[in-house]
């Protein structure tokens, strides 16, 4: 074969794989026009929603603006000088950046800005023109930040806000939010002749449907698990159900168990099962595994039906009838029982009012991650405003319930980088299926709210702290506090907890009448700090036996360390509080027969949300 023979093969192979590449373009091209009319067809169907649950209200820019004229007006040298600082830093890495790159080989500005885990690609830190953006904006989110920090003329709660959605537009406009400004995904778009950006525009246009023309970005497959398939398998049965809740009691795996049953009362924000997610990591088992007789509240995800439910429908039809049945069941007069977050709120309240009425039901008490004195409602505060809640309130009276679509979007904006704007980068710019993760799934899986009922917990327990300061009233008892709790009581904090924090729920701890208190605060945050199984060894815990502590930081400086779960711990504690052993029960009895195997069926999607 001669030379030319060959030239002419390779070049109509190089012919050939032009030829398929530009098919696979033009493919590509045709697939992301007819994605962008369902996406276009998906936009014009939202759904109208009050304008209080979008943003803060008018009030807190104009209180902003004020403080800032005012600053500015008393102090100008101040503002001046910050202002002065910026542009020089912003124009020193401006002319360092240019000077490098007319310096023969064309190479990034020095950086000194701090780490970002948002900028992990070498690029980022190695590519001239990516690198000056990242520094350019990281210069600018820090002079927005010091800007905002010392902004005077505000009060706490104002400020706390202001510097909370400030930040989230120094988030937004990242440019690792940007496809133009996002290397990693400019590459991965080369590399695969615009296949990713079509996945990407394919998982966008679904998120999109899926929420009815608003956007929440998928955290994980939602093909990937089953309730009572692979996760929230734990052997039991549903042995009442009411309009509120399934009542759950789970099969004994030991042949002797504690006498006093244990009632565990989950948010009403998500499902019960993330306490039973897998076999090693469930907690539900594992205290089956204790030898306890365990009774779980799985709640209604209510509808339209719910219009008129109120959070005293909540107690009364809820935890009181709860530990009715658990007792009616075991033939007890006592249960021990749990409550996790606002499930724990609502257990506080609950207990000041059977101590108000003698009822001695109620044993001992244990508290997830519980606030109940909001006089520092942590980061949940920046929601804590009139703006919000009275959005909240309108939509609830209009359509009857507050859409967990909204409640889901406002807790992932407490962690907007790690929930939304990271997820949505890989998701809709790199063209990645969302991870199979079972906590995602199940951070995904959340329930409606009676538009009553949280209205009610928002207005009077967190921004009016009745409860903490004794001013509140529930199904006919006056001035409840905490005060009026005195069962001994367990209260479990997570260290880095965003919706809890564990300050507030050891002021709350301090706030209850017990004399019996026991306070363990766990590493990590709201849901793997209390999903924490000895057999991960995982996250460590402290407690501190003395009760000489003035404050939260002063607790936890005279604190001992121990390393692994605190599940033992508690165990311990609550074994001293749950009497004698007595053969095993099954589920059910003679007046409450079994209904259905666990899970039951409220927890499972209604066909709406399926489909």
């Amino acid at each position: 074969m001669s030379k030319d023979d060959h030239g002419n093969g390779s070049d109509r192979v190089d012919t050939e794989t032009n030829h398929a590449a530009l098919e696979r373009l033009n493919a590509n091209l045709a697939r992301m026009d007819e994605l962008t009319k369902r996406l276009v067809a998906a936009l014009a169907s939202k759904r109208g929603a009050d304008h209080g649950l979008q943003g803060p209200g008018p009030e807190l820019y104009a209180k902003a603006m004020a403080a800032y004229w005012a600053e500015m007006a008393a102090n100008p040298g101040k503002m001046i000088e910050r202002q002065v600082g910026y542009w020089g830093q912003a124009l020193k890495h401006a002319v360092e950046a240019q000077t490098a790159l007319v310096q023969g080989t064309p190479h990034a500005a020095p950086d000194s800005q701090p780490k970002d885990r948002r900028f992990a690609n070498p690029l980022w830190q190695d590519h001239p023109y990516y690198n000056f953006l990242k520094q350019q904006y990281q210069i600018s989110a820090t002079a927005i930040r010091d800007t905002v920090k010392d902004l005077e003329g505000l009060d706490r709660a104002d400020k706390r806000r202001v510097e909370f959605f400030s930040q989230q537009i120094v988030d937004l406009f990242a440019p690792t939010n940007f496809l133009a400004t996002n290397p990693e995904a400019m590459q991965r778009a080369v590399e695969t002749e615009g296949e990713s950006l079509v996945k990407g525009l394919e998982n966008l246009v679904r998120d999109i449907e899926a929420n009815h023309g608003d956007w929440l970005v998928t955290l994980s497959d939602p093909e990937a698990f089953q309730v009572g398939g692979n996760i929230a398998t734990t052997e039991g049965s549903v042995v009442f159900r009411n309009r509120m809740f399934e009542l759950i009691q789970y099969a004994p795996t030991t042949e002797k168990v504690h006498q006093v049953p244990l009632v565990l009362f989950p948010p009403w924000i998500n499902k019960f099962y993330i306490l039973d997610l897998k076999e090693k990591n469930s907690l539900i088992k594992w205290i089956v595994d204790q030898g306890y007789t365990l009774f779980v509240v799985s709640w209604v995800n209510p509808d339209g039906d719910y219009a008129e439910t109120t959070f005293e429908d909540y107690v009364d039809e809820g935890f009181l009838t709860a530990i009715d049945v658990a007792k009616e069941i075991t033939g007890q007069k006592q249960v021990n029982a749990i409550g996790y977050c606002i499930a724990g709120t609502t257990l506080s309240a609950t207990l000041a009012l059977m101590s108000r009425r003698g009822d001695t039901s109620i044993r001992s008490a244990t508290f997830f991650t519980t606030l109940a004195d909001f006089e520092d409602p942590g980061e949940m505060g920046v929601f804590l405003d009139d703006d919000f809640i009275d959005g909240i309130e309108r939509e609830g009276k209009a359509k009857g319930y507050l859409d967990k679509f909204f409640m889901g979007r406002t807790f992932s904006y407490l962690r907007s980088n790690d929930l939304v704007y990271g997820p949505a980068i890989k998701s809709y710019m790199l063209g990645e299926a969302p991870p199979a993760f079972d906590l995602l799934y199940w951070n995904g899986d959340g329930t409606n709210l009676p538009g009553p009922m949280v209205t009610q917990y928002l207005r009077k327990l967190c921004v009016g702290n009745e409860l903490a300061e004794g001013r509140f009233s529930l199904l006919g008892e006056d001035d409840l506090a905490l005060s009026d709790v005195t069962v001994p009581l367990c209260d479990i904090a997570c260290e880095t907890d965003h919706i809890a924090h564990w300050r507030g729920a050891w002021q709350t701890a301090r706030k209850f009448g017990s004399d019996d208190k026991t306070f363990i605060l766990s590493q990590s945050g709201h849901i793997a700090g209390i999903v924490n199984p000895p057999s991960k060894g995982k996250y460590g815990h402290y407690v501190n036996d003395a009760d000489d502590a003035e404050t939260a930081e002063a607790w936890l400086e005279a604190a001992d360390f121990h390393e692994g779960s605190w599940w033992p711990r508690w165990e311990a504690w609550l074994g001293k509080r749950s009497g004698r052993k007595i053969n095993a029960r099954t589920p059910g009895g003679k007046d409450h027969p079994v209904l259905a195997p666990a899970p039951g069926t409220y927890v499972l999607p209604k066909p709406a949300d399926a489909a």
